[in-house]
């Protein structure tokens, strides 16, 4: 895994026809590991892609080598920068082999969606999507173009793994990917989804936020009790279908949130805003209404230093720019990703339990799994919206013991885990809303489990 600077200096290009009509640009390293290019899902939006071969491979008949799709959250965070140099890629920020990259398990597939996410982008700014479901079908269109003209791809089960946000887009194009492959359009093999830490259900996560840190001392009854009938009003407004002001009034829970817990992190309830080395905003920031732009705040300083160094935004600006040489000049990484969570201000507060439960029932592998520490989508939250499945096997589910989940001869506890035919779900402990970050060794055991890896 060891890599010299030349990795990213050296590639070929080329120009593919689109099945659907243009021209898409794709780019490899002369050995074939790594892939990557743009594909225009509609006339004028252009998707990134970057493919990773995994050096592990093991070939094995019995299991097939799988493929995971890694979709960020957001919405408008970048899984080609983010998941791949901060959470689970070969490569840290620094440019560094990472030991545990999930390169170990399974082929890597990181996409910038929806467009106009990290080096994706659009031409238009009428052409953001506004829903989900618009998210999904330019992400199927994506998968076509892909797959379809690759059939050692095909060969492959697909994993959708999301984190946040991400979740939502996963349930969504789940479900897309399964109709076109039932109508012929798409040559893969879905081989499940999992949904880390995700924003799934709105309204479970508000409510949870009050009790749960009135729990852990950083709200009093006071701070409890406004958080309780603020979240009351958001629910009221989810189920009018206002959902733009349900987002508004999501922004302002989260800034009473702050201010009444002397700003608790939103990504690990232990912390105060700014003491997570991923973490650059401040109080004072949050204190001016800008909850909104948290989680891409979040993601756009990531573990730098003085000198620029280990700076996300500078790598994909800079060198990471340089290597891939398709990103337009014009194009800057993240440049659009503000734009694109506010096209979707209304549909952000709507849930995607319905979803999940078409998963399960259509007998697809559904995974959810959560970080102890996370507040923004808390446990407690999932847990409130997993119990709300009408599939059929969830009180089958909830009776069965959890088994202990430990890393190599470790004897700490490191999670839980319980699953029940297709449903599974892990409970990650000393984690917060990024699990593969803050415990990557059972993260890496669990994306292990969760794709049936031969490694």
């Amino acid at each position: 895994m060891e890599k010299s600077f030349a990795w990213f200096a050296v590639s070929v290009l080329c120009l593919v026809p689109l099945f659907h009509g243009g021209i898409a640009i794709a780019a490899s390293t002369q050995d074939g590991t790594e892939e990557w290019g743009y594909v225009e899902v509609r006339p004028k939006a252009h998707m990134f892609w970057w493919l990773y071969r995994s050096p592990y491979r093991v070939e094995d008949p019995s299991k097939p080598w799988p493929i995971i799709l890694w979709l960020q959250g957001g919405p408008g965070a970048s899984g080609v920068g983010m998941g791949n140099f901060e959470e689970v890629g070969p490569l840290d920020t620094y440019l560094k082999p990472r030991n545990t990259t999930w390169l170990k398990k399974a082929d890597l597939l990181f996409v910038d969606n929806p467009v106009g996410t990290g080096y994706s982008f659009v031409e238009d700014k009428e052409l953001f999507v506004k829903t989900d479901e618009d998210a999904a079908t330019d992400l199927t269109t994506l998968l076509e173009e892909i797959f379809n003209r690759n059939e050692s791809l095909q060969k492959s089960p697909l994993f959708i793994v999301a984190e946040s946000y991400g979740g939502k887009f996963a349930v969504t194009v789940g479900l897309s990917a399964l109709k076109a492959i039932e109508d012929g359009k798409l040559k893969l093999k879905l081989g499940g989804v999992a949904l880390g830490d995700s924003w799934i259900s709105p309204e479970d996560f508000v409510f949870s936020w009050g009790p749960l840190l009135k729990d852990v001392s950083r709200l009093d009854n006071n701070g409890l009790q406004k958080a309780n009938s603020l979240a009351q009003k958001i629910k009221q407004e989810i189920s009018e279908g206002k959902f733009v002001d349900a987002t508004n009034s999501w922004e302002a829970l989260e800034n009473l949130i702050s201010s009444s817990s002397n700003f608790v992190d939103f990504y690990n309830f232990l912390l105060d805003s700014g003491m997570d080395p991923v973490s650059s905003l401040t109080a004072n920031d949050m204190s001016k209404g800008l909850a909104r732009r948290r989680y891409s705040r979040y993601i756009s300083s990531l573990r730098s230093t003085p000198d620029g160094d280990g700076d996300l935004n500078t790598l994909m600006n800079g060198v990471i720019k340089k290597k891939l040489q398709i990103i337009p000049q014009n194009v800057t990484w993240g440049g659009q990703s503000d734009n694109v969570f506010t096209e979707l201000e209304g549909d952000f507060m709507r849930a995607r339990i319905d979803g999940v439960d078409e998963l399960l029932a259509k007998g697809v592998n559904v995974t959810v799994y959560n970080g102890q520490l996370d507040l923004i989508c808390s446990t407690k939250g999932t847990e409130a919206w997993v119990e709300k499945l009408k599939w059929d096997g969830l009180q089958a589910y909830l009776s069965k013991d959890r088994s202990p989940l430990y890393c190599g001869n470790d004897s700490i506890t490191r999670g839980f885990t319980r699953s029940y035919k297709n449903f599974h779900f892990y409970w990650i402990l000393g984690a917060g809303h990024l699990v593969p970050a803050d415990q990557p060794c059972i993260a890496l055991n669990m994306i292990g489990d969760i794709t049936n890896s031969p490694a």
